[in-house]
């Protein structure tokens, strides 16, 4: 079977830019790499060693560090009584605002049942009934209860248990704290495996590189590039810049999903922040405000359990009518032993900061939470560049369209995970023994100084947050324009960069990412999902209803296009069945 050729407009290997960086002083061969460990990683990893292929997951902290175990709410399929693939599939375009792509819906929604059975046979144990059945919950935008838990509020901590045991029972081979650097290819475009850095002792240390003709991205996703966010420390966008540098291209990043309900701990309060799941919503919890009124009724016929795009935008909106800075989540009417037993989890939370949801409302507010867009797939997770695949939340299946339904996330890693490695195998692609380019054949991307981690959160908090506009768009185009060419001119002039180092290669991956995600939102003059325009207030099918696709030049420019339709184009030449 002969492997696929190199994007039709893809520059020349040599020509793309990578991070500052020593070049690898050890080297793993291996059929697969995977970066990332959730459960769209550790899925992917576990079916390609079942099927005999040698894999390494690589990841950037521990095992269980990435988001997968701050998931609260749960995992979405039609697994309840009455309830059908067609209706959650309805239900995930409704919320998508007209962008997702059906098929990909379609695959989800069809095959998600059975992935979740097969989740369950790996080990994950979600909360039952007394006479056995799943205990099955609603949540933002589903018109019936479909959400499998685990430990009340802790469905994420429980999947990537079940998965980590199940990694380390097979035997996989595993490189933690390992921050992926760029993708390494050969001479003809083609895939070859990745470069990285181990931090801290252990059998490798320093820059490395993993050989493999196929790399699988489950990195996760960037919600550090604002000052106040639900994702850990460790999401910072690093698979979304690699994919970029490595010439792929990137679609729908303007929406990033803003979670209504995250715990106010100030206005000045920075990193990551704590989740009050949505499926407090979904058991009865109610939004008021001050004065306990309940501003959602009206709004949607689901009042607090509309999507989350509509819910945020209206406590936004209440939060300007009162002059305020959060509003609250009133479960008092729960009572303790509800909370212990189903919300133990943001009990303790809530508690850690003086607040006790038992006996008074929680103050909430939105913060950024999940990136819809990502780097552009196929259905079988293939990208535009040639053995490149991704999943999860750094990947754009067309799933989500402007605006993800609640607990789809870890439903689209399982699924998508398991079409990758079935791709895999049945294209051969593992076969094929990478001769990577020298990586001094690249030129070197510029370096950012670790502070200017701080400037970028600050430019996209103010700039490119829940409220949009133009006047505010462009003003941080400008300041992260400025960000960017203070770097490239010191490389030019005199040949120094920051130095390479963690804290460097996270700044850079994140203004890499911003810039990507500012020009989108600019180019898109509407407002559609969570992606809201204050100067653009209309939703505009005519012109709008297409995706917006972007690809990082050799130069470091950005090429940013629009499509002609609401469809997906091709990844081709790899979306061509071979």
């Amino acid at each position: 079977m002969r492997p696929p050729a190199a994007h039709p407009g893809a520059a020349a290997p040599g020509t793309r830019p990578r991070l500052h960086a020593p070049a690898p002083g050890w080297s793993i061969d291996a059929d697969v790499v995977v970066v990332g460990s959730g459960v769209a990683g550790l899925t992917a990893a576990l079916r390609c060693e079942a099927a005999g292929l040698t894999t390494v997951v690589v990841t950037k902290a521990r095992l269980d560090d990435g988001s997968t175990r701050w998931a609260q709410g749960g995992i979405a399929a039609a697994l309840g009584e009455g309830d059908t693939p067609e209706q959650h599939l309805d239900d995930t375009l409704v919320a998508g605002a007209g962008l997702c792509d059906e098929e990909a819906v379609r695959i989800l929604v069809t095959e998600g049942p059975d992935a979740v059975r097969r989740l369950i046979a790996t080990g994950a144990r979600f909360d039952a009934s007394t006479d056995g059945d799943l205990e099955l919950t609603r949540e933002g935008g589903h018109h019936r209860r479909r959400i499998a838990h685990a430990g009340g509020d802790a469905t994420g901590a429980e999947i990537s248990r079940a998965l980590v045991e199940a990694v380390r029972a097979r035997g996989l081979r595993t490189v933690e704290n390992a921050l992926v650097l760029d993708l390494l290819t050969d001479a003809e475009g083609r895939t070859a495996g990745v470069t990285l850095h181990v931090m801290g002792e252990g059998q490798h240390d320093g820059v490395g590189a993993v050989h493999a003709p196929a790399v699988v991205l489950a990195t996760g996703g960037m919600g550090q590039v604002f000052s106040a966010t639900t994702n850990p420390a460790v999401s910072t966008g690093d698979g979304v810049a690699l994919a970029l540098r490595a010439g792929a291209e990137v679609s729908d990043l303007e929406f990033v999903q803003f979670h209504p309900t995250v715990l106010f701990l100030g206005a000045d309060a920075e990193g990551q922040q704590p989740l009050v799941s949505e499926a407090v919503r979904g058991e009865g919890a109610h939004l008021v405000d001050a004065d306990g009124v309940r501003f959602m009724l009206g709004q949607h016929e689901l009042a607090e359990l509309a999507p989350r795009d509509i819910v945020a935008k209206g406590i936004m909106r209440r939060m300007r009518e009162n002059d305020t800075e959060h509003m609250y989540l009133d479960a008092r009417h729960f009572g303790a032993e509800m909370w212990e037993h189903r919300f133990p989890t943001i009990l303790a939370a809530c508690r850690a900061h003086g607040i006790d949801p038992v006996t008074e409302p929680v103050p909430v507010a939105p913060a950024a939470h999940y990136a819809s867009g990502g780097v552009r797939t196929d259905s079988h997770g293939r990208t535009t560049v040639p053995g490149l695949y991704a999943c999860g939340e750094v990947a754009c299946t067309g799933v989500h369209g402007a605006n993800r339904l609640a607990s789809n996330s870890l439903l689209e890693g399982l699924v998508y995970a398991e079409r990758i490695a079935a791709d895999i195998v049945r294209t051969g692609l593992h076969a094929r023994v990478p001769q990577p380019l020298p990586t001094s054949q690249r030129p070197a991307h510029p370096l950012l100084p670790p502070e200017a981690r701080f400037a970028v959160q600050r430019i996209m908090t103010r700039g490119a947050g829940v409220l949009r506009s133009e006047a505010f768009l462009a003003e941080a185009a400008d300041r992260l324009h400025r960000l960017h060419a203070d770097a490239r001119d010191a490389l030019d002039e005199n040949g120094k960069t920051a130095e390479p180092g963690v804290d460097t290669w996270e700044a850079t991956n994140l203004l890499c990412v911003a810039r990507v995600l500012v020009a989108a939102a600019r180019q898109r003059e509407e407002t559609r999902g969570c992606h809201w325009r204050e100067d653009r207030p209309e939703r505009d099918d005519t012109a709008w209803r297409r995706h917006i696709v972007v690809r990082l030049n050799p130069d470091r420019s950005l090429a940013v296009r629009t499509t002609d339709t609401t469809d997906f184009p091709p990844t081709l030449p790899q979306a061509q069945e071979q």
